[in-house]
């Protein structure tokens, strides 16, 4: 009864299972279901010992030797086959041996009610001058991380793709729209002064159906232009600047730090789709869409989109890949299946920087935790290029070698 799992009890009373629902409330009554047990095996190690002791007795006479070897197979036999046994078998297979034995149980505990009252009073008397309160232990609430302990102990019992899926559920929690977003450097963004050709050209070959439309300085935008609309627009009509800015939609700004469980019910709630991150001063940060959220639950989507410096193949032969030092970490993590840190810096470069504590102006190694990454290109403002090791099984970590 003590061994058996709460939670898939409560599945196997919604599913009728036969004993569950009575086994659900013998279990909200532990201080009877406990009496009546414990009363009931006492009662039995008590009986049978006395009878053995008067069968010796009556057919043996006062024969000591007699006595203390019935008294010594008697506890053994209880120790074994009352006791050890039976306890290993419940805790094996609590609901194979909770479920039936609950109809017993049940009615035994109506006949015994008086007794296990009147037993319970001294009990709960003692208790009480102890100070313990059993109301309170009844709480079967778990905590974030002992759910994660669960799936996590799931196994065989949940595939592995929807086990990871609740796994990244867990950590939205503790994430902000900066851990997700597009940064701003990497957003493909249209300068809506730029040459009327150079316009037409970008939009004719930009990846996403939304740009972000800037003026000047990307920290003035003007708004969001839908590009399948406005190529529809340019083949019915000749398209000029202000028919372009007829077109623009109304941008939507999101403060840095929104938590990402809040930005998506705001995406719900709203019919935008592309919101643009800007800190305290309204400087541009990064950009975020419904599918960024949703990639940090069940993997990155399908694009045309590049990555970085390398292909979308991941490791080569070598072990090797080589990656913009703009990439995320999060989205770098998920896409080679690595564990950097990113509790600190969001991005690659950032990361490197905040352990030199410096921008590299040669070749530089530096290894963090399993992953070993060399510097293969810097400038003065940043790391561009870095090429990374696939990680053996276990590495040592914090080395920093320059060449």
């Amino acid at each position: 009864m003590m061994a058996i799992n709460r939670h898939r009890l409560k599945h196997l009373a919604n599913q009728n299972a036969l004993g569950a629902k009575t086994t659900q409330g013998l279990l909200a009554q532990t201080d009877q279901l406990l009496s009546v047990v414990l009363i009931g095996n006492n009662l039995f190690n008590t009986i049978i010992p006395v009878l053995t002791t008067s069968i010796a007795l009556h057919t043996f006479g006062r024969n000591n030797l007699v006595l203390s070897i019935a008294t010594g197979i008697v506890a053994f036999l209880i120790i074994v086959f009352a006791e050890i046994t039976p306890k290993i078998v419940g805790a094996t297979f609590p609901e194979k041996v909770a479920l039936p034995a609950s109809l017993l149980i049940a009615p035994m505990m109506r006949v015994a009610r008086p007794l296990v009252w009147f037993v319970n009073l001294f009990a709960n008397g003692i208790l009480r001058v102890l100070h313990i309160n059993t109301k309170g232990a009844h709480d079967q609430r778990l905590s974030t991380e002992e759910l994660r302990t669960i799936v996590l102990e799931s196994g065989s019992f949940m595939p592995t793709k929807h086990r990871s899926i609740l796994l990244n559920l867990f950590d939205l929690e503790n994430i902000s729209v900066d851990d997700v977003m597009i940064p701003r450097r990497r957003i493909e963004a249209l300068d809506f002064d730029a040459p009327f050709e150079q316009i037409l050209h970008q939009l004719e070959t930009c990846y996403h159906n939304k740009l972000i439309v800037y003026q000047g300085d990307i920290d003035r935008v003007l708004g969001v232009l839908h590009v399948r609309k406005t190529l529809a627009a340019l083949h019915n009509q000749e398209l000029e600047r202000e028919t372009l800015r007829e077109l623009l939609a109304e941008p939507y700004f999101v403060p840095s730090g929104t938590p990402v469980f809040q930005q998506l019910q705001f995406f719900q709630e709203s019919r935008h789709r592309t919101a643009l991150v800007v800190n305290e001063y309204g400087e541009l940060q990064g950009l975020v869409t419904p599918e960024d959220i949703i990639e940090e639950l069940i993997g990155e989507f399908t694009t045309s989109i590049p990555r970085g410096a390398n292909s979308r193949g991941g490791w080569n032969e070598k072990g090797e890949c080589i990656v913009a030092g703009s990439m995320p970490l999060r989205e770098l993590n998920r896409w080679l299946h690595l564990t950097l840190p990113t509790d600190g810096p969001k991005t690659l470069n950032g990361l490197i920087l905040e352990i030199l504590e410096d921008i590299p102006d040669g070749d530089v190694c530096v290894q963090i935790g399993e992953v070993k990454l060399e510097v293969m290109r810097s400038d003065d403002q940043a790391i561009r290029t870095v090429k990374l090791f696939k990680p053996p099984a276990r590495a040592k970590a914090g080395k920093v070698l320059r060449g």
